[in-house]
């Protein structure tokens, strides 16, 4: 049998079959980001075109919360589908199982795979990348809520002041003292300006001084080359990810939490402190199996975890 799995983003869609616990070479194409109706046409042709007379289930992340009954999608921000049931056009139109899920769920998913076999029951894992994200696989299956948009991780709160009582909310999110308020690449980004501004003779504010526009990949550049404040700016962003992933432990003793996404390309310079300061924060007896590790799948987990997800819900 085969798995057909899906990955839709912002900016790309990808594509491959899962057979035998191998993945073909992905079909990948820019997303086409009109209408729904148009980025619909476009998913339903290219699983149109992978698909064989062995495919029995199709798997599809997609970067929103969803519903997973009906596969609709809670929010569009980065693709136009909200509000949209897309497992049950897609099921419909090509007379074949489709689910759906959210991106980092299924990233979870593939994390907890390798070579086509689930090898970790219990997962935590955190996306960190424009936003911070997240995906919880517990005895061996995706965790999705009651309504499907649980494991929202980038949305624990890691830095409240509470000593005159809770703040008002605020309007937009991520709140002030979330997760992806503190540790997401937008606020490395801001960090990086900071110092850039407040140092005009160091790596970040040479760069801006030269008319480079100042981001998280310029601190990750850096810092792989020695630049001690550079350097300290992933200590901060780690050691805030580290509250983060303490809370995660201590909530559900898993066996790995895994951290992936785009500022996870600072590598051990961001995992060191984010690994010591989460065990310094865990209860005593809580997380003693616990590994706290980097994503191994890189840009492929969306698409590997789609198809597993089609594995998963076609054999239930």
């Amino acid at each position: 049998m085969k798995y057909l799995g899906v990955d839709v983003g912002g900016t790309k869609v990808s594509a491959a079959l899962l057979a035998d616990g191998k993945m073909s070479e992905p079909r990948v194409e820019p997303t086409r980001k009109g209408t729904a109706e148009e980025l619909v046409d476009q998913l339903a042709g290219t699983i149109e075109a992978l698909r064989d007379g062995e495919t029995r289930a199709v798997g599809v992340g997609i970067p929103s919360a969803v519903e997973f009954a009906t596969g609709t999608a809670k929010s569009g921000v980065n693709v136009p589908l909200e509000g949209v049931p897309l497992r049950n056009l897609l099921t419909e139109r090509l007379s074949l199982p489709v689910f759906v899920d959210n991106d980092a769920n299924v990233a979870a998913l593939a994390e907890a795979h390798e070579g086509g076999r689930l090898t970790t029951h219990n997962l935590v894992m955190f996306t960190v990348g424009t936003g911070v994200g997240g995906g919880l696989v517990l005895d061996g299956r995706l965790f999705r809520g009651a309504t499907g948009a649980g494991a929202e991780m980038g949305h624990i709160l890691i830095g409240l002041d509470l000593s005159r009582g809770a703040p008002p909310p605020a309007e937009r999110f991520p709140q002030p003292g979330s997760l992806e308020a503190l540790a997401a690449g937008t606020a490395l980004d801001r960090l990086a300006r900071e110092a850039a501004r407040e140092n005009p003779a160091g790596g970040l504010g040479r760069a801006c001084a030269a008319g480079e526009e100042i981001s998280g990949e310029d601190v990750v550049r850096l810092a792989r080359d020695g630049d001690e404040e550079a350097l300290d700016l992933l200590r901060v962003v780690g050691e805030r990810l580290g509250i983060g992933i303490a809370s995660a432990i201590n909530l559900f003793d898993p066996e790995e939490v895994v951290i992936g996404g785009g500022v996870a390309t600072g590598g051990e310079l961001l995992l060191e402190p984010a690994e010591q300061t989460a065990r310094g924060y865990v209860l005593t007896g809580v997380g003693e199996r616990t590994r706290i590790r980097l994503a191994r799948h890189g840009v492929r987990a969306g698409v590997y975890g789609a198809a597993l997800l089609a594995v998963q819900e076609a054999v239930r």
